[in-house]
């Protein structure tokens, strides 16, 4: 037996003092009829009251609720074997982290959405490598290209504006790595793709060199523009971002360096909307159409759900909970 979201169980702790909270109710509710009544006139002034009907209902909602929780920590016990093929595709996501992606001319801002936008994308491979290159003034492999998808999403996660120290954009840098990550990961000689995501703004560095490298190595490149034509001021924890100058910053969308890398590498541009980041469209249009080689199988665990068994008793609980009632039943005679 296994927890898919074995952390969900912790909640349980906090039925503990739930469970203390409501005992202390009642019992509070029965010494104010004891301070009003002898307990031994109870069955003559209260002949329908039951505590312990009132403690049952209680433990029986406390029960439900536990059931309930587990049930949301998905428990899987019984598994079959499968064969999963790893597919001969890479991907490399070049996600800029530059203070320009704090602008909020998409909400919430653009490096937030980018990041929803890669989110959804992973949901949509199926045996595909993916890795991510975090770059600003400078750039770095955050995720090697892999297929553990739970491991790229917690470095995904981990990605903030400033993660890289220098300041400033380099598109070079951010292709570089991402060249040289391929070189790196086992399937050296699968077909090759990066996705660039960037506002454009290219501060330092001329990725247009990278073309001919790119070229030769059949890389592909499908670009990201995030933000607006019209631009937006960079609002940070410390306040508006500005100039040597102290004149306030603000950034807006530059496509054409963007749009040029895609074209010339055989991949296309999209620009980010509210509601559309483009990414789904770079895949269904873009990387399903790439022819994929089988390389390699291997047998994996494909673990049953049973959750539902749980949510099951928990309805049941809540049934009998609902048909116990909190006084005795009035005696007709």
């Amino acid at each position: 037996m296994k927890w898919h979201n074995p952390d969900i169980l912790l909640w349980l702790i906090a039925l503990l003092p739930l469970m203390l909270v409501t005992g202390l109710m009642l019992r509070g509710r029965i010494r104010r009829l004891q301070k009003m009544a002898d307990r031994g006139l109870w069955p003559t002034l209260l002949p329908l009251l039951s505590p312990r009907r009132l403690r049952t209902k209680n433990f029986l909602r406390i029960a439900a609720l536990a059931l309930l929780i587990a049930a949301l920590a998905r428990p899987q016990w019984g598994f079959k074997w499968e064969e999963v093929k790893q597919r001969g595709l890479s991907i490399i996501v070049a996600l800029d982290t530059s203070k320009s992606m704090l602008a909020q001319d998409i909400k919430p801002d653009r490096l937030q959405q980018a990041k929803w936008g890669v989110r959804d994308l992973v949901s949509e491979l199926r045996g595909d490598r993916i890795g991510i290159v975090a770059f600003a003034g400078d750039a770095f492999l955050q995720c090697p290209a892999t297929i553990d998808y739970a491991a790229f999403l917690m470095m995904l996660d981990d990605i903030y504006a400033g993660i890289v120290p220098l300041g400033g954009t380099d598109l070079f840098q951010a292709l570089e790595t991402s060249i040289d990550s391929f070189e790196k990961s086992e399937e050296a000689q699968s077909d090759k793709v990066i996705i660039l995501i960037s506002d454009g703004e290219s501060t330092t560095g001329d990725p247009l060199a990278l073309l001919p490298r790119l070229k030769e190595e059949s890389i592909r490149v499908f670009a990201i523009g995030v933000g607006t034509k019209e631009g937006e001021l960079i609002q940070t924890s410390e306040g508006f971002v500005k100039d040597p100058d102290g004149n306030v910053v603000k950034s807006s969308l530059d496509e054409k360096l963007l749009e040029r890398i895609a074209f010339e590498t055989g991949g296309f541009y999209v620009r980010s909307a509210p509601g559309d980041f483009g990414l789904e469209r770079v895949y269904q249009q873009g990387i399903a159409q790439l022819q994929r080689e089988d390389r390699e199988s291997r047998m994996s665990k494909s673990w049953t759900e049973r959750f539902q068994w749980l949510v099951g008793a928990a309805l049941v609980i809540l049934i009998l909970e609902s048909l116990i009632r909190p006084v005795k039943w009035r005696s007709k005679a």
